[in-house]
């Protein structure tokens, strides 16, 4: 099925003009339709305004301390890192991520059923959820690469077929985010803008995406415009924090040349009403273990 044969519309073209476009967002990013939950009338006020919101202390310094045993088991073992789930580091071969965590992990698992994660994503996206993908980030020391400006959803719409702005990540750390040692930078605001981006879409361009992203990324007078517009805002806070951050947010990291090293969980909870379709500018979608199709909603 080609782009042109799909029934949904398409809301947010990318990657097939010569030029650029800045497109004006024409979709929620806090929904209603779910009442009750952790998250306070000023957090959602925040994420709707900014397209994040930070919760300080969402784990106890005890369960930082299980989860992070939980990351250097999975990162230790032979068989993970030869699994295709599994990317590395371009120049250093480190692993650098690894997806689908929520199965191969019992104890990720229970985190996404946690009602503290379960419950603020079912608030900001106002209806059941599923888990589009999950994985954890490795950011070692002296060695840690970061990540180029870019929208998540650019990715998911173009890539994964994902229709509309009805998603939302959270990163918890497992290490304290300093100002230096990579943290993430994101643009406050900017989530109301959508960036509609050059070039076509490789084939099995997520082979290489995963490691340098060069396709779907804003152009730097795009950048600069959103940057100038909005400012930059950082992550930063002791282990156990938690970033909730809209799928279209303009954000990036830098590279980490200092002793300390920055890991974190990554969960991106799609509503169920938003499910998949055909990709909007890729020829197939990613593999499942990148953006599920599995649409079942997350039950405790």
């Amino acid at each position: 099925m080609t782009v042109a044969d799909l029934s949904t519309q398409d809301r947010y073209p990318t990657r097939i003009g010569a030029s650029s476009t800045l497109l004006e967002r024409t979709d929620p990013t806090v929904w209603p339709g779910v009442d009750s939950g952790p998250a306070t009338a000023e957090e959602l006020a925040a994420h709707d305004a900014k397209g994040f919101h930070t919760v300080e202390g969402l784990l106890s310094p005890a369960e930082v301390q299980t989860f992070w045993r939980e990351l250097e088991r999975l990162s230790e073992d032979p068989r993970v890192r030869a699994d295709e789930r599994t990317v590395v580091e371009k120049k250093s071969n480190e692993v650098r991520s690894q997806f689908e965590v929520h199965k191969t992990s019992e104890l990720i698992a229970e985190l996404v059923r946690d009602p503290r994660v379960l419950d603020r994503a079912r608030q900001i996206l106002g209806s059941d959820v599923y888990v589009h993908q999950s994985r954890i980030n490795y950011m070692p020391g002296y060695r840690g690469s970061g990540f180029y400006w870019h929208s998540d959803f650019e990715t998911w719409h173009a890539e994964d077929g994902m229709p509309a702005m009805r998603a939302v990540s959270i990163s918890i750390a497992l290490t304290d985010n300093y100002p230096f040692n990579g943290g993430l930078m994101i643009m406050p605001g900017a989530h109301k803008t959508f960036v509609s981006c050059v070039g076509e879409t490789p084939e099995d361009n997520y082979k290489s995406s995963l490691k340098e992203q060069e396709v779907g990324v804003p152009s730097e007078d795009d950048i600069t415009k959103l940057a100038y517009e909005h400012g930059i805002e950082q992550f930063t806070g002791p282990a156990g924090s938690a970033l909730w951050f809209d799928s279209n947010c303009m954000h990036g990291s830098g590279n980490n040349i200092t002793p300390f090293p920055r890991s974190n969980i990554f969960i991106v909870f799609n509503s169920v009403d938003n499910a998949l379709v055909e990709p909007f500018a890729a020829r197939r979608p990613r593999p499942e273990f990148i953006a599920s199709r599995d649409f079942t909603p997350v039950t405790r």
